[in-house]
């Protein structure tokens, strides 16, 4: 292992801010520390999440995720549009496939030029999400904050959709302080693996408005998979259609749950920041 310079990509989509190291021809070692202090933004590059993009005998490339505590995720969508760009432009195929520790994601330009994923089917078993104890039904479960008598939030939506997310109903997603529950549910014992945590107001059958604290990243402008998971959960309990826009503080997605296949589709825009360079440890050069 040496030091050497490794060429990075700073990019968002609706806000949610990544770094993008490309590991295909060469590997990058990374570790919780590593992530850790590239995402800083006070000494760092800054950013949500660290990308790693590496070879995949299955798929045009594999995605690897570090939430900006240091922790490795299964699975990103705003993150997943980004690679998806990036690839589309390089290899100038109609599609792009992405394999990632949630499932592989297929991806490919739409209106506008924006990215549209295919993220996959959604779980709502209680032992796949996971949740520690059973749930007949997950529509609901038994989870509050505040009072027994008069909760300030409670029976929260639950689901897998590559990680796991638990998704609150309120009339005003402003009128929680979702810095202060966040971390208290992300960690909340039934989560045995943390959890996604979002406040979600149906505005209409076509209309969601999100906010969402990300497991190991807190609150974040957007989140591809948080989006899923409100319009999932929403058409479980009959609440929008099957296509909805999803808005959260950075910005609108669209959300299909196709009906013939049960697959989410997520739509939305890509940008690209800055490019520079990073004094890294280089594996195998």
């Amino acid at each position: 292992m040496t030091e050497d310079v490794i060429h990075f990509r700073k990019m968002n989509g609706l806000g949610n801010d990544f770094v993008v190291l490309d590991a295909r021809r060469r590997a990058i070692a990374m570790d919780e520390a590593t992530a850790r202090r590239i995402a800083d933004r006070d000494s760092g590059v800054g950013c949500d999440q660290l990308i790693m993009m590496a070879p995949s005998s299955r798929a045009d490339v594999k995605m690897r995720i570090w939430n900006n505590s240091g922790a490795e995720v299964e699975s990103c969508g705003n993150a997943a549009r980004c690679i998806a760009d990036l690839l589309l432009r390089e290899l100038g195929q109609e599609t792009i496939t992405i394999d990632t520790d949630g499932g592989m994601l297929i991806s490919y330009g739409a209106q506008g030029g924006n990215i549209t994923v295919d993220m996959g089917v959604p779980r709502f078993g209680w032992q796949d999400i996971p949740l520690a104890e059973e749930f007949y039904d997950t529509r609901g479960i038994e989870l509050q904050i505040g009072p027994i008598d008069n909760p300030v939030l409670h029976t929260p939506s639950v689901v897998n959709v590559g990680n796991p997310h638990g998704v609150f109903w309120v009339e005003d997603v402003e009128a929680h302080d979702l810095e202060r529950a966040g971390p208290l549910l992300e960690h909340h014992p039934i989560f045995p693996q943390g959890a996604n945590i979002s406040l979600a107001h149906v505005e209409s059958r076509d209309h969601i408005i999100l906010k969402v604290w990300e497991r190991g990243a807190g609150l974040t402008r957007a989140c591809g998979t948080a989006a899923c998971a409100a319009m999932v959960c929403a058409v479980r309990k009959d609440l929008v259609d099957r296509i909805a826009t999803v808005t959260l503080p950075g910005g609108d997605l669209t959300i299909e749950w196709r009906e013939r296949d049960e697959h989410m589709l997520m739509t939305g825009p890509v940008s690209y920041d800055f490019e520079g360079e990073l004094p890294m440890t280089v594996a195998g050069t």
